[in-house]
């Protein structure tokens, strides 16, 4: 009789264990003090990882330098293996953005720039190169990066770090249905109901160490006032959709913008805009969050 007792007591102890985790888990989300390096992040800005050349969403602001050079190889012949490459795959630097900012000038890069070296970069450098007969390596040597130059003029601020995100193609999930559709890639948010974007905010992602999961949710829960118990920080209009993430208002994100990340919820930095999406979703709403 002792025994069957113990046994009902250790149950218990760890039956209340595991609520006290879950509780925990879902109010794990705060501001860190810098944005993720890593294809974590999002980080992207942003966040299971993904392979480097999908990803073009880090900031930055200054106009390139051989300091941040890379080396790289067009072809496999030995003066070939000698070429300098300024800018590549995985360059994370003021120096891209700049590049990004005057790419888009010449209708070359679709995106909003970021300063990191992924994917849309490689494609708008070698479609450039293709057009001005350069060595299509989809790096930036320093014939391509004079070109560059030549063709565009020295972007403004507003034109390297635009004060509102460029909305992301959707992803396929995001078709049908109501769906807060967010990309990782652009760092956007898109309220969308059966394939019409409705309205659209700035987001941000967690740090590589504590990253924003990838994948197709749905709202779990939602809260007007929460606070986390873990960072004891605001997290208002959240709405919770894989464990302790969720999408909620960020003053930090609002305050330094990407200079900081959450620890896995993804940031809003219009509250207004939050506010009016947080009256419109409801329990049970689609959440995909994808590169």
């Amino acid at each position: 009789m002792h025994r069957l007792n113990r046994q009902r007591v250790v149950i218990r102890t760890l039956g209340v264990a595991t609520a006290v985790a879950l509780a925990a888990t879902a109010t794990a989300c705060g501001p860190q003090k810098s944005e993720s390096k890593g294809p974590a992040a999002s980080s992207p800005a942003a966040s299971t990882p993904a392979s480097p050349s999908a990803q073009d969403n880090k900031p930055g602001d200054a106009s390139p330098s051989a300091s941040a050079s890379a080396s790289g190889s067009p072809s496999a012949s030995a003066s070939a293996s000698q070429v300098k490459y300024l800018m590549a795959e995985g360059t994370e630097d003021d120096n891209v953005r700049e590049l990004q900012a005057r790419l888009k000038q010449l209708g070359m890069f679709g995106a909003t720039p970021t300063g990191f070296y992924g994917s849309k970069t490689i494609a708008a450098v070698k479609a450039f190169q293709t057009k001005h007969q350069l060595t299509v390596s989809g790096s930036v040597d320093d014939a391509t990066w004079k070109k560059v130059q030549s063709a565009s003029k020295k972007p403004t601020a507003e034109e390297m770090s635009p004060t509102t995100n460029q909305v992301d193609a959707p992803d396929a999930r995001c078709m049908k249905g109501r769906v807060m559709c967010i990309s990782k890639e652009s760092r956007t948010l898109a309220w969308m109901i059966d394939g019409k974007v409705v309205s659209t905010m700035d987001v941000r992602f967690g740090s590589e160490n504590t990253p924003t999961r990838e994948g197709e949710f749905q709202v779990g829960w939602k809260a007007k006032d929460w606070v986390s118990t873990i960072y004891h920080t605001p997290m208002p209009y959240s709405m919770f959709f894989s464990e302790g993430q969720a999408v909620h208002y960020s003053s930090d994100f609002a305050a330094r913008g990407y200079a900081g990340a959450s620890h896995g919820c993804v940031n809003v930095r219009d509250k207004a805009k939050l506010s009016a999406l947080y009256d419109q979703v409801k329990v049970g709403d689609k959440v995909v969050v994808y590169w």
